[in-house]
């Protein structure tokens, strides 16, 4: 299958629509919001995605058969800054590389890393017959620090609600290894109802018992918490939003020793969200939820190296990754709506 690449440049982004690209699949769209971030939207006969090439391949919104599979969030917009928190509304960031999660008390990094907003070196779109792959690279480098080239990537396939998130890291020290925390967060929108399933027993997951910086508890809050833990529940049934505010967090154990390959559904009437990828690759899983006037989510699988708990967390936990100088680490993940 031959592949043609398309090098982007910041002269094709402007405040008007350009369409770039356009064949009987495909059509890929340019333009900038009002805050000045660029934007490309890649479209298929079953909806479309529309990413941020230059601020670290965000996937900004996701929409097909005109369903939108992101948060609830208070953001009109993609905004620029230099942490996550600064533009929460997106559907999916890339989280790390060099640490992950929420500060611990021992911790001293910008929430969920110093990628997710990372301004991007160069982006390309890489076309065949049967896909659409945009393409973004980013070389991070320290003086008496680390050295690494990320390039994460997403992949639209044609006439399909469902697409690809990819990630590789390289460390390009010559000589020292590299610690690795990723999670590839995606931020699905809470429909009422949904019930979530995956291939694997719920009791390998366990409720969250750390309580993070950003995390305000209620009385209520605490009471239904102790519940979880008492009964073990995993939220399966979206039924209850109410009790998830703030936030109600699950983690899986090390899946690797239990499956192969992973697959969540989150199914609502005759639609159907799901997450696929390996355990080799993403050995924790993370659930999110969270319903408040201002953000509703339902992150029903957030694949990852490690807990979110902080570089500090992982490290005593034994499930911090450390790449060897010129080692590259690959991570896949396919999610979207179900055709």
């Amino acid at each position: 299958m031959m592949t043609h690449t398309m090098y982007l440049s910041h002269s094709q982004f402007s405040k008007t629509n350009s369409m770039i690209f356009k064949n009987s699949q495909f059509e890929i769209t340019t333009f900038t919001y009002p805050s000045g971030v660029e934007a490309l939207t890649l479209k298929n006969s079953k909806g479309h995605l529309t990413v941020l090439p230059y601020m670290g391949l965000i996937i900004w919104d996701a929409i097909f058969d005109d369903i939108s599979l992101k948060m609830t969030d208070m953001f009109s917009q993609p905004l620029p800054g230099d942490n996550i928190a600064d533009t929460y509304g997106c559907f999916q960031f890339n989280s790390g590389l060099l640490a992950n999660g929420t500060p611990g008390p021992e911790d001293d990094y910008n929430l969920h890393g110093e990628f997710p907003t990372a301004k991007m070196d160069r982006a390309y779109l890489q076309i065949t017959d049967e896909t659409v792959t945009i393409v973004s690279e980013c070389e991070y480098v320290k003086g008496f620090g680390h050295h690494y080239l990320a390039k994460p990537s997403v992949t639209l396939h044609q006439s399909s609600g469902l697409f690809d998130i990819n990630m590789a890291v390289t460390n390009l020290s010559k000589y020292q290894p590299m610690p690795l925390q990723y999670m590839c967060h995606m931020n699905y929108a809470y429909v009422e109802q949904g019930t979530i399933t995956q291939n694997f027993p719920d009791e390998l997951f366990k409720l969250r018992e750390s309580v993070p910086g950003h995390v305000h508890p209620t009385d209520e809050w605490l009471a239904y918490n102790n519940e979880l833990k008492a009964t073990g529940k995993l939220i399966n049934y979206l039924d209850d939003s109410k009790r998830y505010d703030p936030e109600i967090v699950f983690f899986t154990e090390d899946l690797t020793k239990h499956i192969e390959d992973v697959e969540f559904k989150m199914s609502v009437g005759q639609r159907e969200f799901i997450t696929q990828f390996k355990s080799a690759e993403f050995p924790i899983v993370t659930r999110w939820l969270l319903f408040n006037p201002d953000q509703q989510v339902a992150a029903f699988a957030l694949p990852a190296t490690s807990r979110p708990e902080g570089f500090t967390a992982a490290q005593k936990a034994g499930t911090l990754i450390y790449l060897e100088p010129n080692e590259t680490q690959t991570f896949t993940v396919k999610t979207g709506l179900k055709d």
